[in-house]
């Protein structure tokens, strides 16, 4: 059975990340791919120029036009822009409750423009973190969750892992790429323990929308291999690959998508 897969997410008028993303890469891991679109951003390779948040009740009735009709195996939530549009999705969650919700708390884009409001945080931190099955955090939207300092370290990475943890999700997947040195180290954080990943850096520029690009590739894969250490494995290899190329896409002047299919485009 194909799964399906759904994200909940910005646009990227650019295409490297958001919405198109996430659908690039449930289509190049064989998952069928539908969207609820959060806001709109006028962005490219060098930025984001301009945000305009979809209205809440609009948010609702496209969770409504795609769960009450078609099959939705795992949900994807990237950026929400405020708490209007978190209480509405959070709202949606409660009434279908999908089987597999893999949260990417989307905060600031890599050029450094804030994609949710400040007075936001506390609403996904209490709403949306307990309804979660994997959160996907990078060490500054870690700091940002639970309120305190940016890790340093593995040690530091882990621990404020389990401290997310205790909010009520079931797992969460601390991402390190913003650490020092020539790995790049994950650690996935659950009840049963903790498990690293780890990755050497690809020497490329061209990285915008990895974060997306990973979470969604998780949402994609994890109907098929039912458990996180599995399916983060098979995602990451796959991210690997699509940042290998990276390069060979040669799109706008900033920083670049990953290629999202490489394996099928020669």
């Amino acid at each position: 059975m194909i799964p399906h897969a759904l994200t909940i997410a910005g646009s990227d008028s650019g295409g490297g990340a958001g919405v198109q993303a996430d659908l690039k890469t449930f289509s190049a891991l064989g998952a069928y791919g539908m969207s609820v679109i959060t806001a709109l951003t006028a962005q490219n390779t060098q930025g984001v120029q301009a945000v305009h948040a979809v209205p809440p009740e609009f948010i609702s009735a496209q969770c409504q036009a795609v769960f009450s009709d078609i099959r939705v195996d795992a949900v994807k939530i990237g950026m929400l822009a405020d708490a209007e549009i978190i209480g509405a999705v959070a709202a949606a969650l409660r009434q279908w409750q999908p089987a597999c919700i893999v949260l990417d708390p989307v905060m600031v884009a890599k050029g450094g423009h804030r994609l949710l409001a400040d007075a936001a945080v506390d609403a996904l931190r209490q709403q949306l973190l307990p309804l979660a099955s994997l959160v996907t955090p990078n060490l500054p939207e870690a700091a940002a969750l639970l309120g305190c300092n940016e890790a340093t370290s593995e040690t530091e990475m882990v621990a404020q892992g389990e401290a997310l943890l205790k909010t009520g999700c079931q797992a969460v997947l601390m991402k390190g790429g913003h650490l020092a040195g020539d790995n790049s180290p994950d650690w996935l954080i659950t009840t049963q323990g903790t498990m690293p990943f780890r990755a050497m850096r690809i020497a490329t520029q061209n990285t915008h929308g990895t974060g997306c690009t990973l979470s969604s590739a998780i949402t994609a894969l994890y109907p098929r291999y039912q458990n996180w250490p599995e399916t983060i494995t098979r995602a990451k290899e796959w991210l690997n690959g699509a940042l290998i190329h990276a390069d060979e896409l040669q799109i706008g002047s900033g920083i670049g998508p990953v290629h999202h299919f490489y394996q099928w485009w020669r």
